[in-house]
């Protein structure tokens, strides 16, 4: 995937990119103005809650819910815990959020018969690409009678800047053909979000990538290998009136 930089994000405040995807639904990634949403990165927990506050305001829901993401395949549904341990949350309706800062988030919405909405929200770095979220996620939300799907892949590192050692590249690449990259400077790379696109469309789900931009390039992007620790951006999906 190439590079680019979302539709005039300067002029989105808290937002890098933000669409009413479907009637009724928005989804959105958040830019390094919005704060750090993690608790798990960095010290100041107050301002996680504050920040995650104010993109509930801003999006005039309560709150979000959002995961304990631990790189597997595990997708749960909203409400069932405060923090499930989880990287995939599916839900009918309820505000969903992942957090990253180089790893693939996904959004995804649908619709269940008499028109509730069917939303995700995915977290796929390398180790959950390969165990398959997101193919569990999607086939969780069609155990459950989901339709109509489709997915919104936001902000992650790219293949020219994810390197790796040649071992992983192949043992990857072996699971998910297609993540095999190489990075501008000629030594082995993986391309997460090739790997994911690969993944939705063998799963029948049409992608839209015009909120992709690589996190490592990108200032107004939170990166883990550009600055460990510093913190994590948000992939929202919710329902309005």
């Amino acid at each position: 995937m190439n590079s680019s930089t979302a539709e005039s994000p300067s002029a989105l405040g808290l937002f890098w990119w933000r669409r009413d995807i479907r009637p009724g639904v928005t989804a959105a990634f958040t830019r390094v103005e919005a704060g750090n949403v993690a608790f798990h990165v960095g010290s100041d927990d107050g301002a996680v809650a504050r920040h995650r506050a104010a993109l509930a305001e801003e999006a005039g829901v309560g709150s979000f819910q959002y995961m304990s993401q631990v790189h597997g395949a595990e997708a749960v549904w909203a409400g069932e815990e405060p923090a499930p341990t989880a990287d995939a949350l599916l839900s009918r309706g309820e505000p969903l959020a992942v957090m990253v800062a180089d790893c693939v988030p996904i959004l995804v919405a649908g619709s269940f018969d008499g028109g509730t909405p069917a939303l995700a929200a995915v977290h796929a770095g390398r180790p959950g690409l390969v165990a398959g979220v997101v193919p569990s996620a999607v086939s969780r939300l069609r155990d459950a009678g989901a339709r109509d799907l489709e997915a919104w892949i936001g902000p992650s590192i790219c293949g020219a800047c994810y390197e790796v050692p040649e071992a992983m590249r192949s043992e990857v690449d072996a699971v998910v053909p297609g993540t095999a990259a190489e990075t501008r400077w000629g030594t082995a790379a993986l391309d997460l979000p090739a790997g994911v696109v690969r993944q939705l469309q063998e799963a029948g789900v049409p992608v839209h990538t015009e909120a992709w931009a690589c996190t490592y390039e990108h200032d107004e992007l939170f990166s883990h290998r550009r600055a460990p620790g510093v913190g994590r951006f948000a992939g929202l999906v919710w329902t309005h009136g």
